[in-house]
């Protein structure tokens, strides 16, 4: 039984392009600490992927560049839980995100706006209300 990686809307990595790795966790742990293997490898192939569209798969490779490894996987790792079954949610929950916001299109430039007559006139009144207030404080005592 695998977990689903849902990446946007209907887009769903098969398990044949996901390769899970199991090894033992650092930290404190309990008496079978040294014989359970919790820790979650994810690794996925995004070069060689055929689930994502061209554009997508272009995106996140363009974005992803940093974290990729070995030509284009991507390796998510998780071992923040003592089970086996919650670290590979934890990975699978992990590397959804990382995808589904490298896929993502891009945001909208921003267009340039100009403030209005009011919000000028009412900025340069308090400018000089400020320095009106400032000048009144320099007078000297006679």
């Amino acid at each position: 039984m695998s977990i689903p990686v849902r990446v946007r809307g209907s887009v769903v990595l098969p398990d044949t392009e996901l390769l899970w790795r199991f090894s033992r966790s650092s930290g404190p742990g309990g008496q079978h600490v040294n014989t359970s293997d919790s820790q979650v490898e994810l690794r996925y192939d995004l070069a060689a992927s055929t689930a994502l569209p061209p554009v997508w798969k272009e995106r996140a490779l363009e974005r992803l560049a940093g974290r990729l490894t070995d030509g284009g996987v991507l390796v998510v790792r998780a071992s923040e839980h003592r089970s086996q079954w919650r670290n590979r949610e934890a990975a699978a929950v992990r590397l959804s995100a990382l995808l589904s916001e490298a896929v993502a299109p891009p945001a909208r430039s921003r267009r340039a706006t100009r403030p209005s007559r009011g919000a000028v006139e009412r900025r340069l009144a308090e400018k000089k209300r400020r320095s009106d207030v400032k000048r009144g404080r320099s007078g000297g005592f006679d």
